[in-house]
């Protein structure tokens, strides 16, 4: 999504906090964002794989953004929020500090990502912004979720499911 798109309408971007850092998701993605409830812990997941939510019937898998990023969390409060994404068939949440705001970026200021060579993983990003004097790094929302934490998630999923449905 960077300048190749001149005639396409400015992209509409949900941005968030994390760990001081501003952070953009495409609006298109976010399907809901609600405050911070515990989740029911699930064994043996990965750390950033907080568990599930039970999202009006539908069990939401919930990745903590500071974990996933390899940073330190600092605890879950008030102010701490849940964006539910969708992604092809698959929704999951999304544990951020806050949200901001939506805003629109011109295509033309969307710049890529700077190779950081192998000891910064950069793959979660699709681009960086500059917007009211500070730069927002875009997320690519289809690579948040690992392969293997689908896996991971798709061998416990049915299991959950069907307690929820027997409940």
């Amino acid at each position: 999504m960077q300048a190749d798109n001149p005639g396409a309408p400015p992209a509409q971007q949900l941005t968030f906090s994390l760990a001081g850092e501003e952070y953009g998701l495409d609006i298109l993605a976010v399907r809901e964002i609600r405050g911070w409830t515990p989740v029911t812990r699930i064994p043996q997941l990965p750390a950033h794989l907080l568990g599930v939510l039970n999202l009006r019937g539908s069990i939401v898998p919930v990745m903590d953004m500071r974990l996933r990023f390899g940073l330190e969390r600092d605890g879950y409060g008030e102010g701490t929020v849940v964006v539910v994404v969708a992604v092809a068939d698959r929704s999951f949440g999304i544990v951020v500090d806050s949200v901001s705001d939506v805003v629109e970026l011109d295509h033309g200021a969307i710049k890529p990502v700077p190779d950081m060579g192998v000891v910064v993983d950069t793959r979660f990003l699709r681009g960086l912004a500059a917007h009211a004097g500070r730069l927002v790094m875009l997320l690519d929302v289809e690579k948040l979720m690992r392969p293997e934490d689908v896996q991971t998630l798709e061998a416990v999923l049915p299991d959950i499911q069907e307690i929820e449905v027997a409940a």
